[in-house]
């Protein structure tokens, strides 16, 4: 077993939930040194032409990936192991909720110096497609991730946007894609008993839907938004309620993003298509989650 493998104990919880290797017309290779192929690319970053030969053919591993990345195999497989298991049950009590960025050069391959150097005459290229989910920011082709995940350094939801995209209105997207399974099968669960958030995400509309869902949040206002509210006297309304030490757990998500992009193929996007990047990024939580 490599570094960075998959162990034993992670290799059987993640062995129920996948596919079967017997399909029409032919066998696929075995799933466990392809999905350690996977792993070895997405921690390294290297090309899929170099893989190492004892993960068997680049092309295979590859196309693994690439499939499972546009049917939706990563995502079901990450929704399983992510169910509730009862010595875990009080994490999801405090379950934190935070979009942050994940910026890297374009997938193209070009890097940030040689996209700065460029002038910019239009906010999208003439070549750029839109199921890339790339956008310009900060003088480059990037992308966002936004994320949402639970206690203990384990990512549950996230989306991946154009870079110029904002923050905020994303957040109710993201919350709708944590959807956690219950042990004992049913409707899954969707909404947490706590959500916090830094002054990003402080909208009218975002608290307007945490209400609506009688979820409990703690997310401190903007100061434009607190001055505004004391100028209207009575009629802004009392000030939001904030407890600054539920307001410290916020580290536990930010060491979730830091863990994340210690895959080089995370923190530097070399996937041309959002798809499977996605499919990288959730690969990537997929093996987070499977830690004891």
């Amino acid at each position: 077993m490599g570094r960075g493998d998959l162990t034993n104990a992670e290799w059987v919880r993640l062995e129920p939930h996948l596919p079967a290797l017997g399909r029409r017309g032919g066998r696929w290779s075995d799933h466990h040194r392809v999905i350690n192929g996977i792993l070895f690319r997405v921690r390294t970053g290297i090309p899929w032409r170099d893989l190492p030969e004892r993960f068997g053919s680049w092309k295979t591993v590859y196309e693994r990936h690439r499939r499972w990345s546009a049917d939706g195999t990563w995502d079901r497989i990450l929704r399983a192991v992510r169910r509730r298991r009862p010595r875990r049950a009080d994490r999801l009590e405090h379950g934190q909720c935070r979009l942050d960025v994940l910026p890297g050069p374009s997938a193209r391959g070009r890097g940030p110096q040689e996209e700065a150097t460029r002038p910019e005459k239009r906010t999208t290229p003439r070549h750029h497609r839109p199921d890339e989910g790339l956008g310009r920011s900060r003088g480059s082709l990037t992308c966002k991730i936004h994320l949402a995940g639970e206690g203990g350094c384990r990512p549950m939801a996230f989306l991946i946007t154009p870079g110029q995209w904002g923050d905020a209105p994303q957040m109710i997207e993201v919350l709708e894609r944590s959807r956690v399974p219950r042990p004992q099968g049913g409707h899954p669960r969707t909404r947490p008993d706590r959500v916090g958030g830094d002054k990003t995400y402080s909208s009218r509309r975002n608290r307007r839907y945490l209400r609506r869902r009688q979820i409990k949040h703690t997310i401190p206002k903007q100061k434009d938004q607190r001055a505004n509210r004391k100028r209207r006297s009575s009629k802004g309304g009392r000030p939001t309620g904030f407890d600054s030490e539920i307001y410290k757990r916020r580290n536990e998500v930010e060491r979730t993003i830091n863990r994340l992009k210690n895959s080089r193929a995370i923190a530097t996007r070399y996937d041309k298509r959002a798809y499977v990047f996605h499919g990288t990024l959730t690969v990537a939580a997929i093996h987070l989650r499977l830690r004891p």
